[in-house]
């Protein structure tokens, strides 16, 4: 299974990849960022590169160690604002207004790719009675204002303030409300909310390679990731959904599906990914990945969704 945005979202578009760089349009603007995936040739020549795009990303000497893996500075081309918003409203869809930022870290504040992901959890929360969202490792917000714009009640987690306000302004410039937000160590409040025995229909997981919780908690996603799942699967409903993303290099489709399998007592012999399995549940797994306007496929990232059957 690979999955792409859908082409109904115009405020994003890959222009085109190669040469480890991505050309992206962001709403009004048009960045160079470095794209290791990339492995190809570029479709376009340089100069027009540098006639599109507005700004290029440009690494610094701490670029590809642990850590600092994406960290530099940005090169203006041409003029542009310093935060400008995308729109993000597929027909039939969540509706939500993000807001974009150039980071010394070469992100902007969304991950297109994930837009399958946030038409999913849209979806399952519709389907759903008032359910219950949470969602870890929540960055900037925008697989929990899919939730929230479908109803559901949300708890928005991450353990860096600055990101959880720039969620709370997308929900507020988004017209929603009532989202609960947590700045907080993932791990830490997994096991809290198990203790508690408090229960979710929705759980969203899109974990960093390496991380920091607010106390100085240490986070390494080959040692800590199938502890979290086995966590998680103590505080989902048995009608609930779980949606894993990863990106960490080497980590492959087959790798998260066992790893959710395991994790949740999903049993494994003959079973045929996106079907009903004896275990009572429903698992897909794949690639998230983006086409550039010459055709080119770009896959950035893994996706294991799980669905509890009641």
């Amino acid at each position: 299974m690979v999955e792409f945005p859908s082409a109904l979202w115009k405020d994003y578009e890959l222009i085109d990849c190669g040469s480890g760089e991505k050309l992206e349009r962001f709403g009004a603007f048009v960045l160079a960022r470095p794209e290791p995936k990339a492995l190809w040739d570029k479709s376009l020549p340089p100069g027009e590169w540098e006639r599109l795009a507005h700004t290029r990303f440009k690494p610094g000497a701490g670029f590809g160690k642990a850590g600092k893996e994406d960290s530099g500075t940005w090169e203006r081309l041409h003029r542009m604002d310093e935060q400008w918003y995308a729109a993000y409203s597929p027909e039939g869809g969540c509706s939500m207004s993000l807001r974009l930022g150039l980071t010394s870290f070469k992100h902007v504040g969304i991950f297109p790719e994930q837009a399958p992901n946030w038409d999913f959890i849209y979806r399952k929360c519709r389907s759903m009675n008032h359910p219950k969202v949470l969602n870890l490792f929540a960055y900037t917000g925008a697989a929990s204002l899919a939730a929230r714009s479908a109803g559901a009640e949300v708890t928005h987690l991450d353990s860096v303030r600055q990101v959880v306000s720039w969620a709370r302004a997308n929900m507020e410039r988004s017209g929603l409300d009532g989202v609960r937000w947590v700045v907080e160590d993932a791990m830490k409040f997994a096991r809290r909310e198990a203790r508690r025995g408090n229960l979710y229909d929705g759980i969203i997981l899109d974990p960093p390679a390496y991380g920091h919780g607010p106390d100085g908690e240490k986070w390494k996603l080959d040692e800590c990731l199938f502890e979290m799942l086995r966590t998680v699967a103590t505080i989902l409903t048995p009608g609930g959904f779980v949606v894993l993303n990863l990106y960490s290099n080497g980590y492959s489709a087959a790798l998260g599906e066992t790893l959710v399998r395991e994790a949740f007592g999903i049993p494994h012999a003959a079973m045929q990914p996106d079907t009903e399995c004896s275990g009572g549940a429903k698992i897909s797994s794949g690639e998230l990945a983006l086409r550039d306007s010459f055709g080119k496929v770009l896959p950035l990232s893994i996706v294991v969704r799980l669905e509890r059957q009641v």
